[in-house]
């Protein structure tokens, strides 16, 4: 993240009060009548944070995400704005020497503040997405000590909710510069307080004479990206009376292994900067041959340069010092001809999208960097590439593009227009968007100041499904156009060398190097011309995905659809009387319809039927007993219908589609849609699906023709390899097998490379297993493996139901390793049913995931093996380890271990009768598996524990078959 390196964050020690409550003045707050304590009407405050989060923090109001308590709350349209307007206050030291100035940043408060400094007031204006910076270095008291308060007042128009509830409520929200999801949406209930609040960083940076502002970076590329430039603009302000000589240098450092840092470039300048004024300076450029490139998730590592710019004063030193972590990537998009979608290259390559829609972290604006990195690093551990951030929701903070540069997530960027609250819906909405429009543009170019950093970052849009007015999207037509270097044109028609006398360097542009598109309907995505040729939203037959009519055009920025999480999140966010599980109403047309309790339906759950369209998918596995019944078929029917979805998109990249966005990845609140992780941070079924589905090199089974497929969406070509193909019965037997060797597979190719016989024959079995594999026949290693429980046509998966009452025997050997609170467990998972029957006499199975393909079934790995296994992962272990663990299941039926689903739990003493015991988040390498009689699989864990003291963490293993967890550590 870009850091002011004198910069000091101010996030604790705040109080808050009602106004109405407070009988001082900001001037009596800031001088002689401070609050010292939280006492009534004074709380601790949550900053950055919301007035909702802050009285939710100190149990004023009940928590609005649990159950039915958010209708406990007292909606902002009923109160009045004073009800939710609130003084902040806080102190901090700071003591200036001479020639030294301090600014005071707020870089997000929603929607203006007055604010008070010792005394001293000074008014911030509005909008939600504007940073502010105050000079106040002639109120700092001489002794260093000094008083804050903040007077923050809700947006102008917060709305009211109509009975019907809708998108964005009646929309008066539209009409100032804030989030719109605060009216409600189909995804989330009404914000009370409308997000009010000093919401993202306070700081005070204390600078000499000269002060860095806002440096741009920009890196461009020639002879095929052999040789870089690093182009640098900032801006200068100097705050004195007196004309400052300065050196201003730039480095840029690549961090190797083992924290040795090389500096590649240094490079000083010398120049004047007039008394009283702010100067833009471009460096001259600066060549690298041949830069360590970032690449996005799954093409390629994500190399960052730390760059660092200095400015020295004569005769004061070192005035001020800024940094950021910068990607050398060239991004490039067009509309695709043979598709008619959007095609995305990144340093000339193309990549195929499979990515998410995301709303923001959390829906009261509690947002750390420590939910950030589990946020975008779980998108990561799926095997995603792009992060949409939709328009009702925020314009990201720098944490969260920090993140998706460390961890490869490209990020499509909307600014604050959505067409439910901007020209349509019921009531019908203001066609002309936010009444001040030089304020929505004030703060959209404040916001690619703060972001156009970011090398994750990869294209802004104008809004959601809606263009914004035109004299809005004409200025960001122009404020964000390209420059020439970046326009999708061939490289060889590129000037070489420095820059062209007729060109402006890149860097003096307000961004230059990403495309701007007017809407998420337009110019490359769904129909292209901003007709409503997005979704659908709701469950579909798996088979569908993959049929030519499911859909029509080369990019969906949109489809979506069922989210519930296990059971323990139900119980832990709805009372006794949401943990009723639906009703099944059977419909006179053969279908049936979900009927919800109250409670899931004011959770805004979506079922698992489409009457007349697709039947009931979690009664194809026959009635859900209760809540931890339904909530494990749940689980079944996330697994397939996401996994089908993005397999459905990839078997036809290229030759119909160029990418696809999921809506959407997660919630903000705790809803049960749309979501691959819940709100509390633990993953459904359908992270898995999409985790096996979006793998970069990736064997599956196209479920419309039955044909057997490989999608490599690298860069690489593989040669000499092998795929395998078993069937497996419910009595364990492998009924059928295929392997063909000697493949060869093209880089960024779908390749059909077997026909599935097995369904066709007269001696199918109404429900089986299918594990497909890929894998390298030099060494043996797994490339991609693919687990299916499927039916014949028709069908349904009931015999499943009693397939639960086999025991199959598991032999789990383990390695827990921690260094201080994070902790890290290796876990190996054999299915020791006896050696099965094989039809084929060719060649046995591939057991061992990762490693050892294709050992007959005499040499599996044994407990020799998994000591010395586990002797080579200790090696990679940093911290204090517990020794090797072994823990067996019993039984004596053979057959596939059918979906092992592993949780992280706390083990105390004290632990209450139907606590949620799970430690969350937590990071597998994999889940929600299945393991084949003698096959081997290999899971990694890692969590931190938050509050060690007293904390034993413990595994436990869940499973179809097992009616109880077993806690195997």
């Amino acid at each position: 993240m870009a850091e002011q390196h004198r910069k000091t964050v101010l996030d604790s020690g705040w109080l808050a009060a009602r106004s109405t409550e407070v009988q001082f003045t900001g001037i009596q707050l800031t001088t002689t009548h401070p609050p010292t304590s939280p006492t009534s009407p004074w709380m601790q405050a949550l900053v950055p944070g919301t007035v909702l989060g802050t009285l939710v923090k100190n149990k004023v109001v009940p928590d609005p995400f649990y159950g039915f308590q958010n209708e406990d709350i007292v909606d902002i349209a009923d109160s009045g704005r004073d009800y939710y307007t609130f003084w902040f206050f806080t102190t901090f030291n700071c003591k200036l020497s001479i020639n030294q100035h301090c600014d005071l940043n707020f870089r997000g408060i929603n929607y203006y503040a007055d604010v008070y400094l010792n005394g001293h007031e000074i008014t911030l204006p509005k909008g939600m997405f504007r940073r502010h910076a105050i000079d106040v270095t002639d109120i700092l008291h001489p002794d260093g000590s000094n008083l804050l308060a903040v007077l923050v007042h809700p947006p102008d128009h917060p709305g009211r909710i109509p009975p019907e509830g809708g998108q964005g409520g009646d929309h008066e929200i539209g009409k100032d510069v804030a989030t719109q999801y605060v009216e409600g949406w189909d995804w989330i209930a009404p914000i009370r307080d409308r997000n009010t609040g000093i919401w993202d960083e306070v700081s005070i940076s204390v600078t000499g004479p000269v002060k860095i502002i806002d440096p741009h970076l920009v890196s461009s590329f020639f002879d095929n990206y052999e040789r870089a430039y690093l182009h640098t603009t900032t801006e200068l302000e100097n705050k004195s009376s007196w004309t400052a000589e300065c050196s201003l240098s730039i480095q840029a450092i690549m961090e190797l292994e083992d924290n040795i840092c090389l500096v590649e470039h240094v490079e000083t300048q010398y120049l004047s900067v007039p008394a009283n004024s702010r100067v833009q300076y471009t460096f001259p450029e600066l060549f690298f041959y041949k830069p360590n490139l970032w690449w996005p998730n799954g093409m390629g590592k994500q190399s960052l340069y730390n760059v660092i710019i200095n400015i020295d004063v004569k005769e004061y030193g070192e005035s001020d010092s800024w940094s950021h972590l910068f990607g050398f990537r060239k991004i490039e998009s067009h509309i695709d001809d043979a598709t008619g979608g959007r095609l995305f290259k990144v340093n000339g390559e193309p990549i195929f999208i499979r990515g998410g829609n995301w709303i923001l972290s959390d829906g009261l604006l509690r947002l750390s960097k420590k939910r950030y990195n589990a946020d975008i690093k779980f998108h990561a551990d799926m095997n995603l590439n792009m992060i949409r951030c939709w328009g009702g929701g925020l314009a990201e903070r720098p944490e969260f593009y920090h993140y998706c540069d460390y961890y490869g997530l490209l990020v499509w960027q909307e600014f604050w227009i959505t067409g439910d609250v901007d020209g349509r819906g019921d009531p019908i909405s203001n066609p002309n968007g936010p009444l001040d429009h030089d304020l929505f543009l004030f703060c959209a170019r404040d916001t690619v100041k703060l972001l156009r950093n970011h090398p994750s970052l990869a294209l802004w849009v104008g809004g959601n499904e809606q263009t914004p007015p035109d004299d809005i999207n004409t200025a960001l037509k122009n404020d964000l156009r390209l420059h020439p270097w970046f326009e999708a044109v061939d490289e060889t028609n590129k000037s070489v060398g420095h820059l062209s006398p007729e060109l402006t360097d890149p860097s003096q542009y307000l961004d230059g190097t990403r495309i701007y598109i007017e809407g998420s309907l337009w110019d490359g995505f769904a129909d292209g011309k901003g007709n409503f040729t997005d979704g659908p939203y709701e469950i579909q037959n798996p088979e569908d995905f993959f049929k030519d009519n499911y859909y029509d055009y080369g990019f969906n920025p949109e489809v979506g659809s069922v989210g519930v999480p296990v059971a323990s999140t139900i119980r832990a966010t709805m009372p006794p009387e949401g943990w009723k599980i639906p009703v099944f109403k059977k419909l006179s047309n053969g279908y049936v319809e979900e009927v919800p309790n109250p409670i899931w339906e004011y959770h805004k759950y979506i079922p698992y039927s489409k009457p007349s369209k697709v039947h009931d998918q979690i009664q194809l596995y026959g009635d859900a007993k209760d809540l931890d019944d339904f909530c494990l078929k749940a689980q079944l029917v996330n697994y397939v219908q996401y996994r089908a979805l993005l397999e459905g998109w990839s078997s036809r990249m290229w030759s119909k589609y160029t990418g696809v966005l999921i809506w959407k990845t997660q919630n903000p609140w705790t809803g049960l849609r749309g979501q691959f992780y819940d709100h509390l941070l633990d993953q459904t079924a359908g992270f898995y699906g999409c985790r096996c589905a979006a793998e970069p090199i990736h064997i599956q089974l196209n479920l419309a023709t039955y044909s057997i497929e490989v999608v490599n969406t690298t860069l690489k070509e593989l040669s000499n390899v092998a795929m395998e193909a078993s069937v497996w019965n419910l009595e364990g037997t492998c009924s059928y097998y295929k392997i063909l060797e000697n493949l060869s597979l093209l880089p960024k190719k779908v390749a059909s490379i077997s026909e599935m016989d097995y369904p066709k024959s007269k001696n199918s079995e109404p429900v089986y297993f299918l594990l497909l594999k890929l894998y390298s026949m030099s060494d043996h290693t797994t490339i991609s493996r693919n687990f299916y429980w499927l039916h014949i046509s028709g069908g349904d998966y009931k015999l499943l139901e009693p397939y639960r009452k086999k025991k199959i025997p598991l032999r789990i050997t383990s390695q827990t390793s921690n260094e201080g609170s994070t902790y890290k467990i290796q876990i190996q998972v054999k299915n020791t049913s006896k050696e099965p029957y094989f039809k084929s006499s060719t060649s046995r199975l591939s057991y061992v995931d990762g490693k050892d393909s294709l050992e007959t079934a005499d040499s599996l790995v044994d407990k020799e093996h998994e000591v010395g296994w586990f002797k080579r992962l200790q090696r990679c272990f940093a911290g204090k380890s517990d020794g090797l663990k072994v823990y067996e299941i019993n039984g004596d039926d053979v057959g596939v271990a059918f979906f092992l689903h592993f949780s992280v739990h706390t083990s105390k003493k004290d632990n209450k009768e139907g606590e949620d015991t799970r430690i969350l988040p937590v990071h597998y390498s994999d889940n929600y598996i299945s393991v084949i009689p003698g096959e081997v699989m290999h899971i990694e864990l890692t969590f931190e524990v938050t509050d060690p003291e007293g904390v034993t963490p413990c595994v436990a293993l869940h499973a179809w078959n097992y009616d109880e967890a077993h806690f195997i550590l």
